[in-house]
């Protein structure tokens, strides 16, 4: 499954806040990275619970396959 192409329009909006996400994955699980530049909106990221129903949308898999780690987790 080619997932940047189905994340795209997520991904150039995230892009627009500041944000850049990594996605990939393999038959059981997909792993969701995003991280900040220096000028990102904290507050224009919504709860990983929200942006995991967004990215099982997008993707067509089940929202517990999806692992998503925030800046925040990277500290």
């Amino acid at each position: 499954m080619n997932y940047s192409e189905r994340t795209a329009a997520l991904a150039r909006t995230l892009e627009a806040d500041g944000y850049h996400m990594d996605i990939d994955g393999d038959d059981l699980r997909i792993w969701v990275v995003i991280t900040a530049s220096p000028q990102a909106c904290e507050d224009c990221l919504v709860p990983k619970d929200l942006m995991r129903g967004i990215l099982s949308n997008a993707l067509g898999v089940a929202a517990d396959a999806i692992d998503i780690t925030y800046p925040a987790d990277l500290r």
